[in-house]
């Protein structure tokens, strides 16, 4: 699922798992991300953002929400962008999540592989991570600042941060 909700008295909106939420300031987008991770794309100087919730790291063909995957989420993100009229150049990355949620230590960690993937699309794109909170074993709240492009990670037992 896909919202581009640019125009909107909505100052806040939920992104749920697969989708991808757009917005300029003064808007926020918040998304609870386990080994998910949650993407947040920002244009400084026109203050719009892009914040996905992906769930998987490769579609291998599949179809469905380009929002579920890093290797499909990041070019519908950038489209995003240009179908509002922002550019794409000198845009900064900042994702949280990607954790080992359920104690695994063998082929199947899916955190990890999300947090890889994602990378790899951003490298792809030429797009380069600001900032991220990225692994571990907890889960995260985050809420993706379309003003100033900040990402404030919360997660229980850990100190706020900032990226």
């Amino acid at each position: 699922m896909i919202t581009a909700t640019t125009g909107t008295n909505t100052q806040e909106a939920l992104v749920g798992m697969r989708q991808i939420v757009a917005g300029h300031a003064p808007r926020q987008m918040k998304a609870i991300v386990g080994s998910c991770i949650a993407l947040g794309l920002h244009h400084p100087r026109l203050k719009f953002g892009v914040l996905a919730h992906i769930v998987l790291p490769d579609s291998a063909g599949r179809g469905g929400s380009p929002g579920k995957f890093a290797d499909t989420a990041v070019p519908k993100m950038l489209e995003m962008f240009k179908e509002s009229g922002v550019p794409t150049q000198n845009l900064t990355a900042k994702l949280a999540g990607g954790a080992n949620m359920f104690g695994s230590t063998g082929p199947l960690q899916i955190g990890d592989a999300n947090v890889e993937a994602v990378a790899l699309a951003l490298r792809r794109a030429g797009i380069r991570v600001a900032a991220q909170d990225v692994g571990g074993s907890r889960g995260r709240r985050v809420t993706f600042d379309c003003e100033e492009g900040q990402m404030i990670v919360e997660s229980a037992g850990q100190p706020t941060r900032t990226l």
